[in-house]
């Protein structure tokens, strides 16, 4: 406990130093976590939709939700497929289908079909009042959040206006970025009429059935017309949705280890800086009896507890906002969901525990192995 104390003096002793060493390590791990979020997300997307066992079918050689048509009776067709549960006819509207922070995306889906097809509570509101009126909608906390939405509000955006029946939580953080509608209203929204085409078909497979070979089998009967599709399992279609934006975020990945780089020549630095400074006080340590391991321990334990500092104010930062603003990104109606997972915690503390360490093992090295007397000569 003596030298524990006896770091902490010696670290406040230096507090502007410490202090803006600490600040650095902050930032550096608080844009890592940021970073980090995002591609929790899209994994999280992946792994749910995967598991999920469920196909997309869409126009072929179409792309952005507003050009994909295709006829909606091709439902009941499909539903006869071996291995097919269950068909859902969906109707997508977005405000944006380039990549963006604050996309809203509408799905028109049966009520009925919705209430069997996804797992969600209520936070507010209730089925009931959503099913009953053709022009309620039913939204995702986290759009309802950055929207400043409650239930019974009327929200708008462009040419299409709803009435909130309520607000969903659900365990898929992506769902939550969604609004559901009821599927005729979507199709005859103002100065649209699309009744009889979908944009797209959800299939739902039974259990053990392969969904290459459902794929295959759907896109060949219709090869003919009058609509070709192009059908992929979810987590697929929603990764080339995403395209380009999922590049991006794999190559932000290296923008996050930059940042863990940075923490380890900031912390590295300014221990060096502390250990040239106090080469002398060293030397009276070894003159004390302080063997040259403790030294090194001393100097180690500094350097890692400037990097646990900075990681605990940025990692703590970045999950508090993280959870608070709700973010997510997306692109072609398909979002992603910043996730402030306790994962993510873990990885930026450990990150911080290993750069402390290994920040500190240089100048450690330097001060433990300093000649004692040539080092007294300057007191």
């Amino acid at each position: 406990m003596k030298l524990v104390g006896y770091i902490l003096k010696t670290l406040w002793g230096h507090r502007a130093r410490t202090m803006l060493t600490v600040a650095g390590s902050a930032v550096a791990l608080f844009v890592f976590c940021f970073i980090q979020s995002i591609q929790e997300g899209m994994n999280d997307l992946k792994q749910r939709q995967e598991a999920r066992g469920s196909l997309i079918v869409f126009q072929a050689n179409k792309f952005c939700p507003a050009t994909s048509h295709l006829p909606q009776d091709y439902d009941q067709q499909i539903s006869k497929f071996t291995g097919v549960k269950d068909v859902i006819p969906i109707q997508v509207f977005t405000n944006n289908c380039r990549a963006s922070l604050d996309v809203v995306v509408f799905y028109g889906v049966p009520p009925k079909k919705l209430r069997t097809a996804r797992d969600f509570q209520f936070v507010s509101g209730n089925w009931t009042e959503f099913e009953t009126h053709q022009d309620a909608a039913i939204i995702g906390q986290s759009v309802a959040a950055r929207r400043d939405i409650n239930v019974g509000d009327k929200f708008s955006i462009g040419d299409l206006s709803v009435n909130v029946a309520g607000i969903y939580k659900s365990d898929n953080p992506a769902e939550e970025n969604y609004i559901y509608s009821h599927l005729e209203f979507l199709q005859r929204r103002q100065g649209v009429n699309l009744v009889g085409t979908v944009t797209q078909l959800e299939v739902i497979l039974q259990p053990g059935t392969d969904p290459i070979t459902v794929s295959e089998a759907i896109d060949e009967r219709f090869r003919g017309g009058p609509v070709e599709t192009n059908t992929r399992a979810k987590g697929v279609f929603q990764a080339k949705s995403l395209g380009d934006l999922s590049q991006l975020i794999e190559m932000a990945h290296y923008l996050g280890l930059a940042c863990v780089g940075l923490v380890l020549a900031l912390v590295a630095t300014t221990t060096l800086m502390s250990v040239e400074d106090r080469i002398q006080e060293h030397a009276v340590l070894r003159t004390l009896g302080f063997s040259g391991f403790k030294v090194f321990g001393l100097i180690l334990a500094e350097s890692t507890l400037l990097s646990l500092a900075g990681g605990l104010l940025g990692v703590g930062a970045a999950l508090i906002i993280l959870k608070l603003s709700s973010l997510s990104v997306g692109a072609e109606a398909v979002t992603v969901a910043f996730i402030p997972s306790l994962h993510l915690a873990w990885v930026g503390m450990l990150l911080a525990l290993g750069t402390g360490i290994c920040a500190g093992v240089v100048p450690a090295c330097y001060a433990s192995r300093a000649e004692i007397v040539p080092a007294l000569r300057h007191i």
